[in-house]
């Protein structure tokens, strides 16, 4: 037995027959050394037959029928009890799985029930123990009355059992557990909500069991980890914030879905900004506990993003050196939780780097215009308008799905794909390369394109329905007069679709655009928003400055030459307009140099190859001449005056479809450095393209200066420049498919 892999997909078998082995062996002998063998080979044959057999409902008859005489055996009291019924409990109630016998389950609860009252308080089991308990209480309560049609006015019983049900999870849930607990404890407080929302909607436990499955969400992406690892853990729980934001907008409380996906979402980049939250108000209170609350962080930080994982073929010493540093990381995070703990205890500080709740969220929002967030969920779709000075504004989207968002992501993909669009410097084929024309005869093409389908659908499903609720009409060009600004905020599959783009796209009047409403920006979350209008405080004219690097060769991507001649000519506008700027190109640059002037310069433009690691997110990266610029390393940096990031690379905002509420790319990575605002791509773009967008940008931006006016760098009029930049390319190209992949891949984050 020993000599068969662990991956063979027959070792199952050769387990379950070796437990029978004994089994009947002790039948003869009765040896309990024979049943407690054959309970152990049953459990281990029943976790592979789950993966690889094709009816594992036999094995778990087996697994009962081992599992019997161990337990009829077993003398009350024995500590191995309550671990041997939860285990016959569990067969049960997976084979109940398979057979819908209603004798199964009944024998899952009965079994169930005997761990339950025989397991320790204080063992870290006790979650999973009720949770199975729950679990199986609320299976029977549901086959009887689908057996009785579906009536709840047969038998008590099934009442009795979801009364019973519903109170094993909601302990299983409130019970602290052990760490690995946390998973059962995450989908406990998921299926206490969704069958509350079935039976009970209205009950006040709805909601206290979504503030559960936050605050343990919470916990599964613990700061004890590194950031990685945070991500990796996450994966495993996507979606949990959109799916209580869905109920709580079933239940007309968009207050509560901002707050739950406030907390829920880009969790690893909330983590990071508590760590960075200015401590003045406690530094007044008690120095020396905020003294010690900033030296953990700082340490808790680079605990996060800085410590390597172990692999097979890495030394001894290194792996040990490894594990002291995980166990300094954990010691870490308790003594953080601690001095949490303390501050929460001073009057005043109560709610001390707690998840925001909504009347927190709705200050400091944007005056010039409102911020949509659009929550994406297979149950229903919505958006929550936040505008200064109202309370937020619910607004259903029925025409819209989850189901709709996974099709018209994968159609945008395929068609990217298509045309080639990885990596800058991919121009569009010559199909696409028609001659320039005006606005009056843009439209030039045939209808009904993947391309056209997916902007048109946004735009009547999704856009349209939110401007036409918040009263914003199509802008009438005037003289000095700028569109209205919008924030977009969205969730899920939603979050790798250009809304900035979405419209009908066709002659005459019936096109329609957003670019004709809006001028578009994003944010991850908005308290990265509203943070960054709190912050929106005049830079020091000593680090106010641009600076700019083009990477035109970088070792192992395409020549990109434009991006020497697109630095050039902003450096040289920037001189001429005397604004203070430093231009370092290709091999004159090593990645080090790049982060001091990072430091030294408010503003940067960076001309390049950007590159989205689809493993490890945390190594997506810039390439230079010299070595490459990855997110983690940005992350490390704390640029307390920083203004504006122009990545004119591709795939800086695609993030990762696996994490689709974490917000895992470059663009982002940035606003959690301290950039108040970043112009990134959503895919590739060209690298003539590039150029013209670039020198457009800057040319708005600094249009209206002043002679003598210093030699600051100002980037709060960027999202205006950049809507004027996509204009006026939109006007160059038309709106073929090629030319609105030219041109809308341009996007613009922050303030």
């Amino acid at each position: 037995m020993d000599a068969i892999p662990i991956s063979h997909p027959n070792l199952y078998i050769q387990l379950e027959n070796l437990a029978r082995t004994f089994s009947q062996r002790w039948k003869s002998t009765r040896d309990l050394m024979d049943i407690h063998e054959a309970v152990s080979l049953s459990r281990k044959a029943l976790e592979l037959a789950l993966e690889w057999d094709p009816d594992p409902p036999r094995t778990m008859c087996h697994l009962a029928n081992n599992l019997k005489p161990a337990v009829k055996l077993t003398p009350e009291g024995d500590p191995q009890m309550p671990y041997r019924l939860y285990v016959l409990g569990s067969g049960w109630q997976t084979r109940f799985g398979a057979t819908g016998d209603i004798s199964d389950i009944t024998n899952a609860v009965s079994a169930l029930k005997r761990a339950a009252q025989a397991i320790p308080t204080d063992s870290i089991h006790v979650p999973g123990y009720f949770l199975g308990l729950g679990d199986a209480l609320l299976r029977r309560c549901m086959k009887t009355r689908s057996l009785a049609g579906g009536s709840t006015e047969g038998p008590s019983s099934d009442i009795e059992d979801e009364m019973e049900g519903l109170a094993a999870i909601k302990l299983a849930v409130s019970t602290q557990g052990g760490p690995t607990q946390i998973v059962d404890r995450l989908h406990g407080a998921r299926m206490w909500a969704r069958h509350l929302m079935i039976m009970a909607p209205h009950s006040p436990d709805v909601l206290i069991a979504l503030d559960a499955a936050l605050d343990l969400l919470a916990l599964r992406g613990g700061i004890e980890q590194t950031i990685r690892m945070r991500h990796i853990q996450l994966e495993g729980s996507a979606g949990i914030a959109p799916e209580a934001a869905s109920i709580a907008c079933e239940l007309e409380r968009p207050d509560k879905a901002l707050e739950w996906l406030e907390q829920g979402r880009c969790l690893v980049w909330n983590q990071i900004n508590r760590l960075r939250t200015p401590l003045g108000g406690l530094h007044l209170s008690n120095p020396s506990l905020a003294k010690s609350i900033m030296n953990v962080s700082r340490r808790l930080e680079s605990a996060g993003s800085s410590r390597e994982h172990s692999h097979i073929g890495m030394p001894l010493r290194q792996k040990i050196s490894l594990q002291e540093e995980a166990r300094t990381h954990l010691d870490l995070a308790k003594q953080w939780d601690e001095l949490l703990h303390r501050a929460r205890a001073i009057p005043g500080f109560e709610s001390f780097l707690l998840p925001a709740r909504c009347p927190a969220l709705l200050q400091d929002l944007p005056e010039s215009g409102p911020v949509v967030v659009i929550n994406v969920h297979k149950q229903r779709c919505d958006a929550i308008a936040l505008r200064a000075g109202d309370e937020p504004r619910h607004i259903h989207l029925p025409n819209f799905s989850e189901q709709k968002a996974n099709a018209y992501q994968r159609q945008w993909q395929m068609q990217l794909r298509s045309k080639g669009l990885r990596m800058r410097g991919d121009e569009l084929g010559a199909a696409d390369q028609e001659p320039p024309t005006r606005a009056a005869g843009r439209y030039r093409g045939t209808r009904g394109t993947p391309i056209r389908t997916v902007l048109q659908g946004l735009w009547i499903d999704v856009v349209k329905p939110i401007l036409g609720v918040l009263e914003i009409s199509k802008f009438e060009q005037g003289h000095d007069r700028v569109p209205p600004r919008i924030w977009w905020c969205p969730t899920g599959a939603l979050s790798f679709l250009p809304i900035h783009a979405a419209g009908i796209y066709g002659p005459g009047v019936e096109s329609e655009t957003v670019l004709d409403y809006v001028v578009s920006s994003y944010t991850p979350t908005v308290s990265a928003l509203t943070e960054r209008v709190r912050g929106n405080h005049p830079i020091e004219d000593g680090v106010s400055g641009l600076f700019l690097t083009s990477q035109s060769n970088a070792p192992g991507a395409s020549k990109i030459p434009g991006t020497t001649m697109e630095v050039r000519s902003v450096y040289k506008k920037a001189i001429k307009t005397g604004i203070r700027a430093l231009k370092v190109e290709g091999a004159d640059l090593t990645v080090d140099e790049c982060l001091g002037h990072l430091e030294e310069f408010s503003s940067v433009h960076l001309a390049c190859h950007g590159y989205q690691n689809p493993e490890e997110s945390l190594r997506s990266k810039f390439r230079f001449h010299n070595g490459t610029l990855d997110l983690a390393t940005v992350l490390r940096k704390d640029l307390k005056h920083a203004d504006l990031a122009f990545l004119s690379a591709c795939e800086t905002s695609t993030g990762d479809e696996k994490l689709s509420d974490e917000a895992v790319h470059l663009a982002a990575g940035m606003l959690a450095a301290g950039y108040r605002r970043v112009v990134a791509s959503m895919w590739s773009i060209g690298d003539t393209r590039a150029q013209e967008v670039a020198k457009t940008f800057y040319d708005y931006l600094w249009k209206d200066r002043e002679p003598g006016s210093g030699t600051g760098f100002d980037g709060s009029q960027s999202a205006y420049a950049l809507h004027h930049a996509i204009q006026k390319l939109r006007d160059d190209l038309g709106d073929t498919d090629g030319a609105i992949l030219a041109w809308a891949p341009f996007v613009h984050f922050g303030y």
